[in-house]
């Protein structure tokens, strides 16, 4: 299935510089046969791989990508290409079977005489049995074939697998690009990137904005939480806004507490460089601790909120 989005790869700027290296690769036919998209979602990644699948089917592309008039066009945006495959983990890893699977139908002859493509999608989930099925594809392509792997975590890939791919040049954008970019794409004037590690990126902060009117957008609930963690470290207590947390919110919550104290520090300078450390541990351990949750099924939300305010207000003796 083609991923379907309101972004437009042409729109994202941080995006122009592998997007037109991959362009000058089809204008020149110097398209490697494996290309490493190492460049999460949330900065359109995903949106990428798929742009560059579409532009290298396309049997007249342009400056701009896929023509979007060929008959290769038409097949890919229907999502019926018998050429284009995609590969996603089936539960937390890709396993041999689905590897197995593609390499045999990339070995075959191509139904529009055209490029094999291919997407593995969050391709560090291969595990060791698929990454060993995927090596010989790798090493011995077959003609016209063309094999994407989309990662989030590009560090996490196997070695053998990564270094025989091609990467494209990415530099992460910095706030004021990405601040810039949502005011001309969501109309907004106030500074909103404080929260962008929270969400993990530009487009899913500019998802976060958005509210369906009967309940308070992602970025409010954002914004809710720095207000309320800000009266709860002054207080000694959790105000009553944090007692109703979610046990879907309180990793957002966490997180917005980490960046609290995080600004924190930063006032309190190089006065008092025990207190600068103690405070530095305590969100060390929060986002430790955020990035656990995920595999506790129980844990007591609410007392490990109050058990953190109250670290923090022994820490500053208030």
């Amino acid at each position: 299935m083609v991923v379907q989005s309101g972004f437009d790869v042409l729109t994202l700027p941080w995006l122009d510089a592998p997007r037109q290296a991959f362009l000058t690769q089809l204008q020149t036919q110097k398209v490697p046969h494996a290309q490493l998209v190492g460049i999460d979602s949330a900065y359109g990644g995903e949106l990428l791989s798929v742009f560059m699948a579409r532009a290298a089917m396309c049997s007249q592309p342009t400056p701009a990508g896929g023509c979007g008039f060929c008959k290769s066009c038409q097949l890919f945006d229907a999502g019926n290409h018998p050429d284009f495959y995609q590969i996603e983990a089936d539960g937390h890893q890709i396993k041999v079977d689905q590897i197995r699977e593609l390499c045999s139908r990339l070995s075959a002859t191509a139904q529009q005489s055209g490029r094999r493509v291919a997407i593995i999608h969050h391709s560090e989930r291969l595990n060791s049995a698929s990454a060993n099925a995927l090596l010989k594809t790798l090493e011995e392509p077959g003609k016209d074939t063309l094999l994407l792997l989309h990662s989030d975590t590009p560090a996490r890939l196997m070695a053998t697998i990564s270094s025989r791919c091609q990467r494209l040049p990415f530099v992460m954008p910095s706030k004021m690009l990405i601040k810039n970019w949502l005011i001309q794409q969501c109309q907004i004037q106030e500074d909103v990137t404080w929260c962008l590690s929270v969400v993990g990126g530009p487009l899913k902060l500019a998802e976060s904005l958005l509210s369906d009117g009967t309940q308070p957008s992602r970025y409010q609930t954002l914004l809710g939480f720095r207000k309320d963690w800000a009266q709860s470290l002054s207080s000694g207590h959790l105000c009553a806004s944090l007692l109703t947390i979610s046990e879907q919110q309180i990793i957002d919550a966490l997180k917005v507490l980490y960046l609290l104290l995080r600004q924190i520090l930063l006032k309190y300078g190089g006065q008092d460089a025990f207190v600068q450390a103690q405070i530095g541990n305590l969100a060390a351990k929060i986002m430790g601790m955020c990035h656990s949750l995920s595999a506790m099924p129980s844990v007591n939300y609410l007392g490990l909120c109050q058990s953190y305010v109250l670290e923090y207000r022994e820490i500053t003796n208030k």
